[in-house]
């Protein structure tokens, strides 16, 4: 029996060209969504010129792909760059834009809040956001059902920034705000089984685990080797690539570098990427001359090329909500060194397509690169096991599940 298109309401804290991996699965998503024939009304943030210039300037997929679907449209709400991170965007608050008759207008069959932590104004403490549940007062007066679809562990990134001694104090707080929080929405998705536990334990209502999070398998390959950026360099490569901010340790890829050298003296680090500590990192990186390139941004087929031709994929990352990169390095056949993180050990299985190593400790995440680097057989062996171990969360198949639990619940709320 063919199944009647849907009319979703898609709301998103971030989008091209903004550059994030929320960005780009958000963008996947609609595509897929509107290739079904499903209508889809997307609500997105707004570039302005109190963004840097470069920000506007990114050869990024987005919304000249979607225009094209006659079911598809769109909404940019105002926006002003977010405190301490100027490339990406906040949300003002309701009293200057309404999701409700943005809502009333489209009259959705379902909503769907990509990040709503970020919208709220979790990331800023309530100094910038929306400022209460987007979505929320239309869906609970008409009974359209509303999912959340967690991208971001916000309480890691909580404690990253504020520090232990801070967050020991607000962590009692915490299980009050995450069940207040999740309640107003029909329901939570998680794309990690631990984050779901994890939030789960801290009183998450209404929340489940689904594999939303896919990637191109056909895209992310192991030929892309033919766009290798920089073909006449033979030297072992390790490839980071990911945004420059503090929560992400980029940091500690220069402190496990000289370690690694000592062992692979011809060993070339390549990170890949932007953010508000990309001075920082350049300068610590002059101190290796050669050995480590700072790249900047990489996109379309050389950032293809990066995955493949890199010999090991490093991520030492601790609040990774099952990192899109991760699996796009896989995918591309490349093994991975990550950071044990609460999502990594799905991803990474320690052995067969690379190794975890302990958070935030520069000794062993180096002995894990070299213990992939100094033997060659072992590093044929992940490699060739990479790939497979990451078909099952191809984009196609990932959106399909989602997909039926969108049609489970329209049912559920009739």
């Amino acid at each position: 029996m063919t199944k009647k298109p849907l009319r979703i309401a898609l709301f998103t804290s971030l989008y091209a060209p903004f550059l994030t991996g929320v960005s780009i699965a958000v963008h996947q998503r609609v595509h897929w969504l509107l290739q079904q024939g499903h209508e889809v009304f997307l609500i997105h943030p707004e570039i302005n010129d109190q963004y840097p210039k470069q920000v506007g300037n990114r050869p990024m997929r987005g919304l000249e792909e979607l225009r094209p679907f006659p079911n598809f449209t769109s909404f940019a709400f105002p926006t002003k760059p977010l405190i301490f991170y100027k490339s990406l965007p906040q949300p003002l608050s309701y009293r200057h834009w309404s999701d409700t008759k943005l809502l009333e207008k489209f009259q959705p069959d379902i909503i769907i809040v990509e990040e709503a932590p970020q919208l709220r104004g979790f990331y800023s403490l309530y100094l910038q956001g929306y400022g209460r549940p987007v979505g929320v007062e239309y869906a609970k007066r008409t009974n359209t059902p509303i999912v959340s679809i967690f991208h971001t562990d916000i309480v890691a990134y909580i404690k990253y920034y504020i520090g232990n001694v801070f967050f020991n104090l607000l962590r009692p707080l915490l299980p009050v705000l995450i069940k207040q929080f999740s309640e107003a929405y029909t329901l939570n998705l998680f794309s990690s089984r631990e984050q779901l536990t994890k939030y789960q334990n801290l009183k998450a209502q209404r929340s489940e685990y689904l594999p939303y999070q896919g990637i191109d398998c056909e895209k992310f390959h192991p030929r892309n080797i033919s766009y290798n950026p920089i073909p006449e360099d033979n030297r072992p490569t390790l490839l980071f690539v990911g945004r420059i901010t503090a929560e992400k340790n980029v940091t500690q890829l220069l402190d496990a570098y000289p370690l690694i050298a000592a062992k692979i003296p011809n060993v070339h680090l390549v990170i890949v990427g932007s953010g508000p500590l990309d001075a920082q990192i350049r300068q610590r990186a002059q101190q290796f001359k050669s050995g480590v390139t700072i790249w900047g941004e990489s996109h379309g087929l050389e950032l293809l090329g990066w995955f493949a031709r890199a010999d090991v994929f490093v991520n030492p990352s601790t609040t990774e909500n099952f990192c899109t990169t991760t699996n796009e390095a896989l995918a591309s056949g490349t093994p991975v060194v990550a950071a044990l993180a609460p999502s990594t050990t799905e991803q990474v299985l320690p052995g067969y397509n690379g190794f975890l190593a302990a958070p935030d400790n520069p000794v062993d995440f180096a002995q894990k690169v070299i213990a992939i680097l100094e033997n060659p057989e072992l590093q044929t062996e992940l490699s060739q096991q990479a790939r497979p171990s990451i078909l099952e969360f191809d984009w196609s198949a990932c959106m399909q599940k989602f997909e039926d639990r969108l049609y489970q619940l329209m049912t559920t709320s009739k």
